[in-house]
């Protein structure tokens, strides 16, 4: 057990208010591109702004484009373009995307280095 929880520490961060842990879904590269673009920085771009992070259900329904963000505490407030039944102009908290369990123990995952705009992306970028 002990290797167990050494493991998810290492690679999960830190525990969640059930005594599972949140996995880490931003780099240090990726934390630098959120502080590079902060909220309302490309607020008059709309589908040609840079998606900077694509999060993404694995298993399903759930793709969030971020296009900016700005730190909150220990958290961080996420905007972009978001689809769970439809897609729509929003935001989220980084936390929220963390907590979300998945079948199979899986999690949402993160795709950086994208180099593409929303426009982009939902013509093919997928």
């Amino acid at each position: 057990m002990l290797f167990y929880d050494n493991f998810h520490k290492k690679y999960f961060g830190k525990e969640n208010f059930i005594g599972g842990y949140f996995m880490n879904l931003i780099t240090e590269d990726v934390e630098k591109l959120f502080l590079q673009n902060p909220l309302y920085s490309h607020e008059n771009e709309g589908f040609d702004a840079q998606v900077l992070v694509k999060f993404f259900n694995p298993c399903g329904a759930g793709t969030w484009l971020i296009t900016e963000a700005r730190k909150e505490d220990d958290d961080w407030l996420l905007f972009g373009y978001m689809h769970i039944f439809e897609w729509e102009w929003g935001y989220v908290l980084l936390s929220e995307l963390q907590s979300i369990r998945l079948p199979y123990g899986l999690t949402i995952c993160m795709e950086a280095n994208l180099h593409m705009t929303v426009k982009q992306l939902l013509n093919g970028g997928f």
